[in-house]
């Protein structure tokens, strides 16, 4: 990848406040300039850990929710109530916390069969494009990596041509030993937006970090490596376990 601002940490807790200190600024930013903030979650622990403390009092009275748009970078084919559910995590954890309008909530319907859950995520993206657009551009997407270098529901493997002309894609790759069963935002709609914001934690991601950020481009190998945005920023925020094979 080229040239990604690594910032590395003691701890998860100073990880996190970052990030949320990140999503602030990017919010705020975005609703000044534009009116509006659109981002995309993933799921994962350490997203769970930034939405916890972004529900606090002291940081949600920090962002305009009012004007905050809400995506998921991937989600499980499951209903809204699943245990597995993405949109679950962030709502138990951040959106019923919060007062964001409910229309401004965007997720992707898991629990239709998935041509119909894919076409219906597009149709959502498709109502928030500006007139110059076909799908919108996202302000701030959060992104995480596995230990075998995914990132959304983007798994090692041959790349589909659909990756970079459609925005959602149905998983069909298998994913721990099984099929994934999921939907994806691809990297047509990631390498748009203007702030991409890795976080990474935990010593089984380190050799996976490595090989994404220092070894030579391999993105069916690693498929971290496909976020590689046109005009914006990529930041990793990472703690120390995780940085271990870095070579700088």
């Amino acid at each position: 990848m080229s040239h990604p601002n690594v910032e590395i940490f003691n701890n998860q807790a100073d990880l996190i406040k970052r990030a949320s200190e990140i999503f602030i600024s990017v919010t705020n930013e975005s609703v000044v300039k534009n009116g509006r903030f659109l981002t995309a979650f993933s799921g994962g622990s350490t997203p769970k850990a930034l939405f916890q403390l972004l529900a606090t009092p002291a940081y949600v009275s920090q962002i305009d929710w009012l004007h905050t748009h809400v995506f998921w970078g991937d989600e499980r084919l499951v209903p809204p109530d699943d245990p597995g559910s993405n949109y679950k995590l962030a709502m138990d954890t951040l959106l019923t916390h919060v007062p964001i309008p409910v229309e401004n909530i965007h997720r992707a319907k898991g629990e239709l069969d998935v041509k119909t859950a894919v076409s219906d995520y597009v149709q959502q993206l498709q109502r928030l494009a500006l007139p110059n657009q076909t799908v919108p551009q996202l302000d701030l997407a959060l992104m995480g990596l596995g230990s075998d270098g995914h990132t959304a529901s983007l798994f090692p493997g041959p790349i589909p041509a659909a990756e970079n002309t459609q925005p959602v894609l149905a998983v069909t790759a298998n994913y721990d030993g099984r099929p994934a069963q999921r939907i994806t935002l691809t990297p047509l709609i990631f390498n748009a937006a203007r702030h991409i914001l890795f976080l990474v934690t935990g010593e089984k991601k380190a050799t996976a970090l490595a090989a994404v950020l220092n070894r030579q481009d391999s993105p069916e190998k690693w498929p971290a490596q496909r976020i590689q945005p046109q005009n914006g920023t990529v930041t990793w925020l990472v703690d120390e376990d995780a940085s271990l094979r870095l070579e700088n």
